[in-house]
């Protein structure tokens, strides 16, 4: 008999929706999605584990994942910058998602731009695929990427929420400018 993965799952009620968050024993996030797409994230949990490859538990105590990804959504971008995350997928779309987590918060780029990052400019459309199979949502920020003409292209949690988790990221960017603008000037 196959080993099973077992997964703890807990939810984090957002501004746009509720997110499922699925860490491992480790303390590793291995998935987050909204919950009104939790057949799409079943599908890839099924994709990349077999079809009867893990196990989801409830979790018994919130953990630090939620906490950061409730930290985030109040305005605290990098509260979600040290979870580790644990993935399947190809080592091609790992090197993406390490890519994706270099985009600062507040900033996008292109399909193009990405794959150039990772030293493939002429593998846009399999970074396109990569982009959206990407288990970690937010932590891992596909929704950084647009298109060449600066246009929202898809989104797994839909164009909406990805329209607003950039103009969140935007305006706590340009809130932390301004308080750091606005600090008076030392004496010396």
């Amino acid at each position: 008999m196959r080993h099973q993965l077992r997964l703890f799952t807990e939810t984090l009620p957002t501004p746009i929706g509720t997110l499922v968050v699925i860490s491992d024993d480790n303390d590793d996030l291995r998935a987050i999605d909204w919950l009104d797409y939790d057949d799409r994230m079943r599908r890839l949990l099924a994709r990349h584990y077999g079809a009867d490859g893990v196990i989801l538990t409830p979790a018994a105590e919130s953990s630090r994942h939620v906490s950061a990804l409730a930290a985030y959504f109040e305005g605290n971008l990098h509260a979600i910058d040290s979870l580790m995350t644990a993935t399947a997928g190809t080592e091609f779309q790992k090197r993406v998602w390490a890519a994706l987590r270099e985009i600062p918060a507040g900033q996008t780029v292109s399909y193009a731009d990405l794959a150039r990052r990772i030293g493939q400019p002429t593998a846009v459309r399999a970074v396109g695929l990569a982009n959206g199979a990407n288990p970690v949502s937010i932590v891992v920020p596909c929704h950084r990427v647009i298109g060449a003409d600066g246009s929202l292209t898809g989104y797994g949690g839909g164009l909406d929420r990805k329209r607003w988790l950039l103009d969140h990221e935007k305006q706590a960017v340009e809130c932390a400018e301004d308080s750091v603008s606005s600090a008076p000037a030392l004496p010396w």
